[in-house]
């Protein structure tokens, strides 16, 4: 049985600015993701795709993308793949999260995230890779994101 944010993604993404709807809904449940004024592209079991706009808020002193902007992408983009892909009966957790910092980040920046899928809410850890792309395609940090998952209340 989905979730609820699968349930609610899955709604939303067929209708005109659906996503950007799920998008405002996401920063009203996280509001500290809202921040970055993310744009959820895609989710799907396993995949998240979230982009953010490089706007001065999120700038540092050297004109490129301040790094915990970029961390919040991370973090959002490996949490919409693992908490899309849980079971009803379970939740998830961030346990740790690691970023490599490859180039200054400027323009539209898009995390893309792979995870394995859970099949059930034993408790366990998932490892959930991300990429951070410029609007080049040039990866400009990698996250790395681990999620505990569990049975849910």
């Amino acid at each position: 049985m989905p979730n609820f944010i699968q349930r609610a993604y899955d709604r939303l993404e067929r209708i005109p600015l659906g996503k950007q709807m799920f998008s405002r809904f996401v920063g009203l449940a996280a509001p500290y993701s809202s921040t970055i004024n993310p744009h959820v592209e895609e989710l799907r079991p396993g995949y998240a795709r979230v982009s953010m706009r490089d706007r001065r808020a999120v700038r540092n002193h050297l004109k490129s993308l301040h790094a915990v902007s970029m961390m919040n992408l991370g973090e959002l983009a490996t949490g919409l793949a693992i908490n899309y892909s849980l079971p009803e009966n379970a939740r998830g957790i961030l346990k740790n999260l690691s970023m490599e910092y490859v180039k200054k980040g400027r323009g539209t920046l898009t995390a893309e995230c792979t995870c394995e899928v859970p099949q059930d809410n034993t408790k366990a850890e998932y490892r959930v890779l991300g990429e951070i792309r410029n609007s080049e395609k040039q990866i400009v940090a990698k996250a790395e994101a681990v999620w505990l998952v569990g049975p849910g209340q």
